[in-house]
């Protein structure tokens, strides 16, 4: 489990059918079996030294997400697994990616860079809801049928790697667990809802 506060921006030292060489902080002390997330996605230490971090990434995972089109030198979003008790800024992110999205726009509002970003017809997304871009927590307004909005903080901005895209880069995405789950459990309001549910 994730919070989408991004702890590290790094480089890319590799990419192969097997998973991704990444560059780590010095000062991080990983052990094989741990999960970090990489620009989102939940991925397993295979491999470490000091600065340096090996992750396995399944061709389920390559195939679902943008990581497939990381290249060396390529900076990335990381964050090491949530510990228990420690403060949650973001909301909570699971790094099971649910696809990816492209991002259409991005432009100075204020204080903030808004972002617009495609949205898939059927996710399931509210005002003022939660989603993970790239593992960022973030708050998204101006939903549409095709769309989404964002506004990015300036800390936000220099502290992830969401500053070096353009319009047309491809982002992972996920969306709010939770509003997954309430769409699971809630077939909508109907008439048939409310008599099954003692109602009428």
């Amino acid at each position: 489990m994730f919070t989408g506060i991004i702890e590290a921006v790094e480089k890319v030292k590799a990419v192969s059918p097997a998973g991704l060489h990444v560059c780590v902080p010095l000062s991080w002390k990983l052990a094989n079996g741990e999960s970090v997330a990489v620009n989102g996605a939940c991925l397993t230490v295979t491999g470490f030294k000091p600065g340096l971090a090996s992750f396995a990434v399944s061709p389920e995972t390559f195939a679902k997400t943008a990581l497939r089109l990381l290249r060396p030198g390529a900076a990335v979003n990381l964050e090491r697994a949530l510990e228990v008790g420690a403060r949650l800024g973001g909301h909570f992110v699971t790094g099971h990616i649910d696809g990816t999205a492209r991002l259409l726009a991005a432009r100075s509002d204020g204080n903030s860079v808004v972002i617009e970003v495609e949205k898939d017809a059927g996710a399931v997304m509210v005002e003022k809801g939660s989603v993970a871009l790239n593992g960022i927590s973030l708050t998204v307004y101006g939903v549409t049928a095709g769309s989404f909005k964002a506004a990015v903080i300036p800390h936000t901005w220099e502290h992830t790697a969401l500053k070096g895209l353009k319009p047309g880069a491809v982002l992972n995405i996920e969306y709010d667990i939770l509003g997954k789950y309430a769409s699971a459990r809630t077939p909508g309001i109907t008439k048939e809802f409310l008599k099954d549910n003692g109602f009428l």
